[in-house]
């Protein structure tokens, strides 16, 4: 059973909850047969009113980008998070060590600067260092975390000769949205230039962009590359993905607002806005899915631009064609709009932010948060 798109308020992001539990099922069959611990990104996803549905499945870890998302594994999933943040702040360190089970340094100076105050935390955290392995077949530069004159890890070139004797693990991250052979590639690099800090770790965390949700990801061979990793080099690993989670579990609904005209263009201006609720479309860049058009113009059919309604005058994506004329008041729905986009929204011109809302094929729609004046208002005093 599908959303009934009938049922929903515009503007809305819907997570459909029986999707989300077919990929935890996918995910919870690769950390079974890999032996890998498998936990959730909240960079890509944190809707917290969604968290009971994860635990119910078994993953109950996160990692954390910030103090926020720590306290938000802590608060909502019960547990300690896995934090990494590219610096680490005095005012913020001492409360972040009261969330974290381990806690990943980006530098070494980071790591001298901050360690002797996760060792006297009272309780015991698990040290790590991010390295660059300096191989990422991530096309787009933004997304790159290997691209030349990266910020993100020590390089092999700056490894210290010996570990520090509290690192107990090397964390990297260079993939993104990535299959299951670009792994394959980057722990060919990690292990031609970091071999002789491995055997020295209890643990490696290969990041996140393991997009095994995806159809025509080889999932056998992402369980191969972590089961033969892990007994050659005697360590337990971690994989921490985003998009997997919630790859392909929702949409955001829209309603056309206006169509106008010019210089031959025509263009369905709707209640939402690339940049401020769908931001990755403009960064990427990339062209999302309309439920019920077709991806790529058609001659002959009518063809529109969508437009946001912001005052950004970029704020389109284009095009799509459609069985019949664009009407105000048409549904307009992306597809694919629940990873990295509740996390990234803005209130970009005070625009109306879209409702949170799960379906349940059972229960029908439950929405779970609207937004108004004093969400906006209150962001800025």
């Amino acid at each position: 059973m599908a959303i009934d798109i009938s049922k929903v308020p515009s503007p809305c992001y819907v997570l459909d909850e029986q999707l989300l539990r077919n990929n935890l099922r996918l995910i919870d069959r690769v950390r079974r047969e890999s032996g890998a611990e498998i936990i959730m990104a909240f960079k890509a996803f944190a809707f917290w009113p969604s968290f009971s549905i994860f635990r119910e499945c078994g993953f109950d870890c996160a990692t954390a980008s910030s103090l926020s998302e720590a306290m938000l594994a802590r608060h909502e999933l019960g547990q300690p998070a896995h934090t990494y943040s590219p610096a680490y702040t005095d005012a913020e360190f001492d409360a972040i060590c009261q969330c974290s089970s381990h806690i990943t340094f980006n530098s070494l100076s980071q790591y001298e600067r901050f360690a002797p105050r996760a060792r006297a935390a009272g309780h015991a955290i698990s040290l790590g260092l991010r390295i660059n392995p300096e191989s990422s077949d991530v096309a787009t530069a933004l997304y790159n975390p290997c691209a030349p004159g990266s910020r993100m890890g020590i390089t092999a070139a700056n490894m210290p000769a010996e570990l520090p004797a509290d690192i107990e693990g090397l964390h990297f991250h260079a993939l993104c949205e990535s299959d299951s052979t670009d792994l394959q590639k980057t722990l060919g690099a990690v292990e031609q230039r970091f071999a002789r800090w491995l055997p020295k770790v209890r643990w490696v965390n290969m990041g996140g962009g393991h997009l095994m949700t995806r159809k025509g990801y080889d999932t056998d061979l992402l369980v191969r590359l972590i089961r033969d990793f892990a007994r050659r080099w005697g360590v337990r690993v971690i994989l921490e993905p985003g998009s997997a989670f919630t790859w392909q579990t929702g949409v955001l609904v829209s309603d056309v607002e206006d169509v106008v005209e010019n210089g031959g263009i025509s263009t369905a201006i709707v209640n939402v806005s690339f940049a401020a609720h769908m931001p990755d479309c403009l960064e990427m860049p990339y062209k999302p899915r309309i439920a019920g058009a077709h991806h790529d113009p058609v001659d002959g059919l009518p063809t529109y631009r969508i437009g946001g309604n912001s005052c950004l005058s970029g704020d389109y994506i284009g095009s799509w064609s459609f069985d019949r004329p664009l009407r105000v008041g048409d549904k307009i729905v992306f597809e694919d709009m629940i990873h990295y986009t509740v996390v990234k929204t803005t209130m970009f011109n005070g625009l109306t932010h879209p409702s949170l809302a799960i379906w349940d094929d059972a229960k029908g729609l439950r929405v779970v948060r609207t937004f108004g004046y004093d969400d906006y208002r209150s962001r800025l005093g």
